[in-house]
């Protein structure tokens, strides 16, 4: 009876394991085809989406990065104006203590009002 049970057991088995491996109706490949397709069509719009919205962000970095850098150079343009400016005024504030008087007070008022103007353009360039 033993040796009988065992046989029964082991042909059950085999015949479960043979059943795993029988072929699906056309019917049951076709949806599994359909639903594979359905899924990939999916799977590929979103990463789409994804590529596009990295770029858009990416574009928006670039574009911050140029804004800042033509902020930097508008306010390095500016410095070197003002830097010039400070030298030229030196210069004619020397030249004014050659002239006497209210001709000297005029021309010292002249230099300074041209470096205030410049300062007040430079200060404008680099804040706006």
């Amino acid at each position: 009876m033993r040796l009988a049970s065992t046989c029964a057991l082991l042909a059950s088995v085999f015949l479960g394991l043979s059943a795993c491996n029988k072929a699906d109706s056309p019917e049951i490949v076709q949806a599994d085809i359909a639903k594979a397709k359905s899924d990939a069509v999916e799977e590929n719009a979103k990463s789409d989406q994804k590529v596009k919205q990295v770029e858009a962000e990416a574009a928006n970095d670039r574009a911050d990065a140029a804004a800042k850098a033509a902020d930097k150079s508008v306010a390095a343009l500016a410095d070197s104006a003002v830097v010039q400016a400070e030298g030229d005024t030196k210069i004619a504030l020397a030249k004014c203590e050659a002239l006497g008087g209210d001709a000297q007070r005029a021309c010292k008022d002249k230099a300074n009002a041209h470096m205030d103007a410049v300062n007040e353009k430079a200060k404008v360039a680099k804040y706006d």
